[in-house]
């Protein structure tokens, strides 16, 4: 092998390009990668253009990877790569992706994940809706056959439905509001002495906690930490111990007001129901109580749809308690009116 010496001293006019080339291209990469390729393009060509190269396509095959290859990976992949890449890996990246979207482009979001929702079923509404309805309608279809069976008068049964209708509905939505005002009264007397307790001996409440979710499964060891993480925030400590002890939410409590409008207004809803005809003009007991029956029966089912139950198994247990009641009502007065003449 010729040494970088002799090749010089044989080639005069290759010898400047293949310098000007070596050194470019050595600024143009570091040293490791000149320490991976031969230092002179000599050992793998032959020494002379004549050999196998004419002299002018060597010299610019040797300007060309000066010029071209070392410049332009000097400057491309030296400014490229240590001007662009890391400004735009510092610059572009760190702000986000969204850079690599292009203009007037948003990225994409992701699916809404799969879940349900549930009725409010602790709204305190429900209930007292649904038996104030068929309270005030079997109530005042049975007070209204009550007293057609005992001979009143279309008059008379007007005024006993009516008076039915305002004292019933104003004595549901009392009694609702009394009642469900005294349950939150309740629970929330329960929750003070549970956080005194909580305040006072809160190692004991957190052995406490962590035997309730040994008893629903969870391993001894995992049931302690939950117990000390759980106890590590007091009102979320209080919150699960009333659940567990209590059966409620002391958070999310009935409303008394909710539940007794909800009575009132349904009461006397219902209790309209069978004074219809007579308030029409059309004095027929028969039709007071048939439409009854028919309200009964469609409010029945309507209520079993709501919780998802058959129709005409809640149209049918409505229709006939409605029944028994009317018909018990009028027996009553059929009676005392026999009697009675």
């Amino acid at each position: 092998m010729t040494t970088a010496g002799g090749t010089r001293g044989e080639m005069p006019d290759k010898a400047p390009g293949q310098a000007a080339g070596r050194a470019s291209h050595a600024e143009g990469h570091p040293a490791s990668h000149a320490e991976g390729h031969p230092a002179s393009p000599a050992e793998g060509h032959p020494a002379s253009p004549a050999e196998g190269h004419p002299a002018n396509p060597a010299e610019g095959q040797a300007n060309g990877q000066a010029g071209g290859s070392a410049d332009g990976q000097a400057g491309g992949n030296a400014d490229g790569q240590a001007g662009g890449s890391p400004e735009s890996q510092a610059d572009g990246s760190p702000d986000g992706q969204a850079g690599s979207y292009g203009p007037g482009m948003a990225p994409e979001e992701p699916p809404d994940e799969p879940g349900h929702e549930h009725r409010d079923v602790s709204g305190g509404w429900l209930r007292p809706a649904v038996f104030g309805a068929m309270d005030g309608l079997v109530t005042n279809a049975s007070l209204i056959a009550g007293v057609g069976g005992g001979g009143g008068s279309p008059r008379t049964l007007v005024l006993t439905g009516l008076a039915g209708l305002a004292a019933g509905a104003f004595s549901m939505a009392t009694g609702e509001y009394v009642s469900v005002s005294s349950q939150n009264e309740l629970v929330a007397a329960e929750v003070s002495k549970e956080r005194l307790e909580l305040e006072n001996h809160p190692d004991a409440e957190r052995r406490e906690l962590a035997e309730v979710f040994r008893q629903r499964g969870v391993d001894a060891d995992l049931a302690d930490r939950v117990a000390w993480q759980v106890s590590a925030h007091p009102e979320q400590a209080l919150l699960m111990h009333v659940r567990e002890e209590l059966g409620v939410d002391h958070q999310d409590l009935p409303s008394p007001v909710t539940a007794a409008a909800a009575s009132l207004v349904t009461f006397a809803a219902g209790a309209l129901i069978p004074l219809l005809p007579y308030l029409a003009g059309f004095d027929s007991l028969a039709a007071a109580l048939i439409l009854a029956a028919i309200a009964a029966f469609l409010g029945g089912g309507v209520v079993s749809r709501i919780t998802n139950r058959p129709f005409l198994r809640g149209a049918v247990r409505q229709f006939a308690l409605a029944a028994v009641a009317a018909g018990l009502t009028y027996a009553i007065g059929t009676l005392v009116h026999s009697v009675s003449h």
